[in-house]
């Protein structure tokens, strides 16, 4: 057996052993040991293997599944570019804290100083978005290799997944030829290349580190904010403790009495917050989508108490009271007076809303969004594009705690939403949907190139097609001054068929265009499918004007 083939078969020996079930892998050539052993133990139902040709899409949909499944997932890929394109899943994945074990193969170093062919410098390649790097020494037939292999694949997965901050790990592996097992080999290794007896880990680690620290809340008239993560551990803190709670995803994940799902609406409603500013603010995560959010916790007057797992906290006015892992029991009772009005605000807000869009010609993003959140079954996973998309189901969702809510928020970049959806749905046992913007759906079209052999989950992905930057008619941007220069800049119309594309990767497709046909095609059904609704852009910007005066006056009245 030569060096490469030994090292490649432990390695992927000491991942499963370290709870890693799931591997995406994309050909190449230096990386063909760990393709040939990863190969071997997928056959042998050690370890589910999904193989993708595209790097970026390969990563995010990595990440889609640890992300899903809250434990480390692989990403394999031969030198070069091919590693590189791996970087922007990484960047996510640091920021939204998904494990994730990155393993790019290298040239040796030998090949490296020859100018060799895909040859980059691959040594820290992705800097300090990872918790951990290491490059592998070159394998060699000696004494001692098999436990210095399995050591290090047990520091990059305790890295990942064995602290309080779960994120990114990177293994740099330089293979020497030949990449292939010897064709006369008889499987033989001049020393044990077993790992430790009962599959245990060669070196066993805590799944976590210490114990948590806490935030302790000591206001009567307090709010929880759950913004990237957390909304049903603040549903059941609040409901226990009487605190009114909102969330970034609206309605979405929200349970209890004290769920405030159009908690959007009202934090943009001044009036109404120069009468309900809170003492406290208790915000579980890094607020990411709306401007409204960032304001409340950036008040001089607000007291905010952060919970997050690590010591990289967001501030945006540097005003953080405590940072915590976890929060402990409030040291004062809640007014119950404070969270009987934020609920009949609630109730005043989300009839205004219903009445509102029920009143709009069929289509547009927030009553799509409106519609896609009642159709979903129960269980479903519900994976939310950046953009509009999560602002359009954050704003007309209603309450909906039987649903998972995945978005990828670290960066909140529009990179891979298909392949993350995809790979979340692959490991989520019920119904699994998607709301993502025609730019987010064109910029990872490759992610729906799944091969005869790779699983397609049952999932369907709903496409809001405004034919461009329909987020910027919002923003100020889109004001009637910058007429001019919007439309080529930020509307950037494209003018995609996307039925012709989804045709092109075999993909069901259909056009909905009256509201009877997107609810039929909402119906769950077996496989991967993409449904498109195609909506006027230049109706955003007047809608959510007359949504916000409509709230307005409707919480006014209460």
């Amino acid at each position: 057996m030569n060096p490469s083939t030994a090292q490649a078969r432990v390695i992927v020996d000491e991942l499963v052993r370290n709870t890693v079930s799931h591997v995406v892998l994309c050909p190449g050539s230096r990386n063909a040991p760990l393709s040939i052993a990863l190969y071997d133990a997928a056959a042998a139902g050690r370890v589910k293997l999904h193989v993708r040709i595209d790097e970026r899409g390969a990563a995010f949909l990595a990440l889609g599944i640890a992300a899903r499944t809250g434990r480390p997932a692989a990403v394999v890929c031969t030198s070069g570019t091919a590693a590189a394109n791996f970087h922007p899943a990484v960047l996510e994945a640091d920021r939204a804290g998904v494990p994730l074990i990155v393993l790019t193969a290298d040239r040796p170093p030998e090949l490296r100083a020859a100018g060799a062919s895909q040859v980059i410098d691959q040594y820290q390649l992705y800097g300090d978005a990872v918790r951990y790097f290491d490059e592998l020494a070159v394998g060699e037939r000696r004494a001692g290799q098999n436990s210095y292999w399995r050591s290090q694949i047990c520091r990059a997965w305790n890295a990942a997944y064995g602290e309080w901050r779960c994120g990114p790990v990177h293994l740099n592996i330089p293979f020497r030829e030949p990449l292939v097992p010897d064709l006369d080999e008889d499987g033989e290794w001049f020393e044990s290349l077993e790992g430790r007896p009962g599959g245990a880990r060669w070196t066993e680690l805590p799944d976590f580190g210490a114990l948590p620290s806490f935030v302790v809340p000591s206001a009567r008239h307090g709010l929880v904010i759950a913004c990237d993560t957390g909304a049903q551990a603040a549903s059941e803190w609040a409901d226990q403790h009487g605190w009114p709670v909102v969330s970034e995803t609206g309605g979405l994940g929200l349970s209890g009495e004290t769920a405030v799902s159009s908690g959007a609406w009202l934090l943009g409603v001044e009036e109404f917050i120069s009468r309900h500013r809170p003492e406290q603010v208790l915000c579980l995560g890094r607020p990411t989508v709306f401007r409204q959010v960032q304001k409340i916790i950036s008040d001089p007057a607000v007291e905010v108490l952060l919970v997050r797992p690590d010591s990289d906290w967001p501030a945006p006015a540097h005003n953080v009271r405590q940072v915590g892992q976890w929060f402990a029991e409030p040291t004062k009772p809640a007014d119950p007076e404070w969270l009987a009005s934020w609920q009949r605000a609630d109730a005043a807000a989300s009839r205004a809303v219903s009445q509102t869009l029920s009143g709009e010609p069929w289509p547009s993003g927030l009553r799509m969004a409106a519609e896609l959140v009642d159709a979903l079954p129960e269980g479903a996973l519900l994976v939310v594009g950046s953009s509009n998309p999560t602002r359009d189901v954050a704003l007309a969702g209603r309450l909906r705690p039987d649903v998972l809510v995945h978005r990828n928020r670290g960066v909140a970049g529009i990179d891979g939403m298909v392949s993350t959806a995809i790979g979340a749905a692959t490991v989520h046992r019920a119904p699994s949907y998607a709301l993502l913007g025609d730019l987010t759906f064109l910029h990872d079209a490759s992610g729906l190139l799944t091969g005869p052999a790779e699983q397609r989950p049952d999932l369907t992905i709903v496409v809001l097609n405004d034919d461009g930057g329909g987020i910027f008619s919002l923003l100020e941007q889109g004001a009637p001054e910058h007429a001019d220069s919007f439309e080529r800049v930020f509307g950037t119309p494209h003018g995609a068929d996307l039925g012709a594309l989804c045709a092109g990767y075999r993909v069901p497709y259909v056009l909905a265009e009256t509201l009877p046909e997107f609810r039929a095609a909402l119906r769950p059904a077996p496989g991967l499918r993409v449904v498109e609704v195609r909506v006027d852009r230049t109706r955003h910007r007047d809608l959510h004007g007359r949504l916000r005066i409509a709230v307005a006056e409707a919480v006014a009245r209460v």
